[in-house]
């Protein structure tokens, strides 16, 4: 969850691997800020990665080698990130204790909050709260990731498969963190939810007083929309996502098509407002003030709109180029088209080697 400081490693390719496309992005220091270096985004192979596990892993390196050679990437250090089953994000709280004796101790507390056997992952921890306060009680609090070794492996290799180096793997909602933080800034009073819907998933990293205290991957994506639209109105996979993305198909009636797309929608809703509820039924929090969007399925006819009068909150989609200079001319595309997707890539393009 670190960003970029003056005199620290060189910039890494932020490599976004989702079940329908690679996204890659290449930052580099611009003033006070950044600029974009480079940009690709490449479809994968159909049905290459499930359930977040790279099944065709000579098609998922073809895809990275033809974005990043497309793109002009320079870089050789790559960052990618997991989602779903294979991470555990979890806040536990802790007696109050020393960095050194936290470090000691993180596998044996490890041990009871992660359903893996602990041999099994790479753990990683921050510590959110030290406890050093007056009102702390005697207890830290402290985020805790775990992500399986095995899939960690498989992304790595790809990487390696297609010519670079992979020297960060990240986490999809810290990824997207740090796009929001470097573009939007943190409000302390505000409580934020990021939520980028995906392929395959909606990953959800909810902020409170500047930091990260719930997150949660729905196993429900802009897939789902195709499916759908495939199943109701009888269409193929490409005139789905043609339909999907509010495109026209010859034989479909314009009018078929909104109530197939609301229905999903109000489908990954109800996993939404059950993300919402158990938040605030396990914090202090007692209110969400605004909801900010990325992702392709995000960019589905009606989705903001829904998420809005749902939950009567403000719901705005993600700029990730606000604060980051994009040139039009020098990229081959509007940072508008890339925008919706590019998110996560951005927030990996902020890390570099060495980061926790």
């Amino acid at each position: 969850m670190a960003l970029f400081r003056f005199g620290q490693p060189p910039s890494v390719i932020g490599l976004d691997i989702g079940s329908g496309a690679i996204k890659a992005v290449e930052l580099q220091p611009a003033g006070k800020g950044f600029r974009v270096a480079a940009y690709a985004s490449e479809p994968v192979p159909p049905g290459s990665i499930g359930e977040g596990s790279i099944r065709d892993p000579e098609g998922v390196a073809r895809a990275i080698r033809a974005a990043l050679a497309r793109g002009g990437f320079r870089g050789r250090d790559v960052c990618v990130s997991l989602s779903g089953n294979a991470v555990i994000v979890k806040k536990i709280v802790l007696p109050v204790m020393t960095p050194g004796e936290l470090a000691d101790s993180i596998v044996w507390e490890a041990e009871q909050y992660i359903p893996f056997d602990v041999q099994d992952v790479n753990l990683d921890y921050q510590i959110l709260d030290p406890g050093t306060g007056p009102d702390s009680r005697g207890s830290m609090e402290v985020l805790l990731v775990a992500a399986k070794k095995d899939r960690t492996a498989e992304y790595a290799a790809v990487v390696e498969a297609a010519g670079r180096t992979p020297v960060v793997v990240d986490v999809d909602a810290f990824a997207l963190q740090n796009a929001y933080e470097a573009n939007y800034g943190l409000d302390g009073s505000a409580v934020v939810v990021l939520m980028n819907a995906g392929a395959s998933a909606v990953n959800v990293n909810i902020l409170q007083d500047g930091r990260s205290v719930f997150t949660r991957d729905i196993s429900v994506g802009g897939n789902a929309y195709r499916d759908a639209l495939q199943r109701e109105l009888g269409v193929g996979p490409e005139d789905a996502d043609r339909l999907k993305r509010g495109g026209r198909v010859e034989g479909v009636p314009e009018d078929e098509v909104p109530p197939v797309l609301r229905a999903v929608t109000e489908q990954i809703m109800l996993e939404v407002q059950k993300t919402f509820d158990f938040f605030k039924a396990t914090t202090a929090a007692d209110r969400i003030d605004r909801v900010v969007l990325s992702g392709g399925a995000s960019q589905v006819d009606g989705f903001a709109a829904i998420v809005q009068s749902r939950f009567g909150i403000p719901a705005e989609p993600l700029d990730p180029f606000r604060h980051i200079v994009w040139d039009s001319a020098r990229l081959g595309c509007d940072a508008s088209e890339a925008a919706p997707v590019a998110a996560v890539a951005v927030g990996l393009g902020l890390r570099r080697a060495g980061d926790r």
